[in-house]
């Protein structure tokens, strides 16, 4: 199956990275298979709270789940990927210690469906954010007060708001990707002027303020401690992961070799990576570059097609050199990302650095040092942000 391309899409109706229609809730179908998933996927926090998540997925047959993927849409797909996705991490960490093997009864499914989406057998910030939501009053706007979740871990105005405000980021970070998207294509045709880029800049700009807008709002409904220890421990990989040193094995998918897989993080986002794109910001070629060229494999490929045309069309900063309105507007644009990153920087600090790892009936949350998508967070947050900063044009 193609996956379709972001560059062929109807700009007047881009949504930026979130899916052009609201995503399933379920597929409407008589296969029992389909039925039993979604049945087990919406019990989730019941099944955790009642330490059973891991006897009844072991219940069902090797077998299940075997028929024919390709009667499947795309949407459809995309649903079955986060119903897989939330029960292979709910069985993974549902208990105090990990289970270092996925039964065949997921493993097999979730490969096949996952290579299908273009992405690996892992929850991913496309699964459980972009692919996770819908509008609670379908007829009024998206927003923090019309979207809720489809499916959860605990569940639970936290872990809600939690991705709530991602969704709602990538909302308004829409216009920011059309502009984006915009001057690219405009460089591609040699149609690029001072006034396009004026205006695409601004429109950025804005857009990227309404992101830090609701951005700083994540501390009103998400407690730092409710985070660390109920909603963080589901989403971490099994890379550079101490508590699955090895990885994990997918039963009866890769010969039985353990295959390593970083966690859900914002890394995988696409917005910042096409702005970095996009205003030619530079990074290193460290281990951090590797890490943020790795995080791709994660992102869905159209996603990653936009951000590597942004990369291969834009010249923007060599463009605005010599004008100054294009220059402070340039800049403006990139102090809004690097508020964007130190916001971040400060969340890591607040709802990870500074809680401790004491164990709970739910588990610890996890490493102090490494973030769930298995990296040392705080180096790297604080590294993407001063690389931000160093590509202004005036530093002072």
């Amino acid at each position: 199956m193609k996956m379709k391309s972001y560059l062929t899409l109807d700009k007047d109706n881009f949504c930026g990275y979130l899916p052009d229609i609201e995503p399933l809730r379920y597929i409407e179908s008589s296969d029992p298979d389909v039925s039993k998933l979604r049945d087990l996927s919406q019990s989730i926090p019941k099944l955790l709270l009642t330490n059973k998540i891991r006897s009844q997925v072991d219940k069902l047959p090797s077998s299940f789940f075997s028929h024919d993927l390709s009667i499947y849409k795309e949407a459809e797909l995309r649903l079955l990927n986060v119903q897989f996705s939330f029960l292979a991490h709910a069985y993974v960490w549902g208990d105090l210690n990990p289970s270092k093997v996925l039964p065949a009864s997921l493993a097999k499914p979730w490969v096949k469906i996952s290579k299908m989406l273009g992405r690996p057998a892992v929850l991913s910030y496309a699964s459980y954010c972009l692919d996770n939501w819908h509008k609670i009053d379908s007829n009024e706007p998206i927003s923090l007060d019309n979207v809720a979740l489809n499916y959860n871990f605990l569940g639970g105005i936290d872990e809600d708001w939690f991705v709530t405000i991602h969704v709602c980021i990538e909302h308004e970070a829409a216009l920011a990707i059309t502009s984006g998207l915009n001057i690219a294509l405009a460089f591609e045709k040699n149609s690029i002027n001072e006034d396009l880029v004026l205006n695409e800049l601004t429109n950025i700009k804005d857009s990227m303020m309404r992101v830090n807008h609701i951005f700083r709002k994540m501390p009103e409904k998400c407690d730092p401690y409710i985070y660390y220890h109920r909603v963080r421990p589901y989403i971490f990989g099994w890379k550079n992961n101490p508590d699955l040193p090895d990885g994990l094995i997918y039963e009866d998918c890769f010969n039985n070799e353990p295959q390593l897989y970083r966690g859900e993080t914002g890394a995988q986002s696409s917005i910042v990576p096409t702005l970095d794109a996009l205003f030619n910001v530079v990074h290193e070629r460290d281990e951090l570059r590797e890490y943020l060229d790795e995080m791709r494999l994660y992102m869905p490929p159209g996603h990653r097609e936009l951000i590597e045309y942004a990369e291969k069309h834009s010249k923007l900063k060599e463009f605005i050199n010599g004008n100054k309105g294009l220059k402070r507007i340039y800049d403006e644009c990139l102090q809004e990302v690097s508020i964007f990153r130190t916001q971040h920087l400060q969340y890591a600090a607040d709802y990870i650095h500074s809680q401790n790892t004491k164990s709970t009936l739910f588990g610890s949350g996890g490493s102090k040092v490494r973030g769930t998508g298995g990296t040392p967070f705080m180096k790297y947050l604080k590294k993407h942000r001063d690389e931000t900063d160093k590509s202004k044009i005036n530093q002072d």
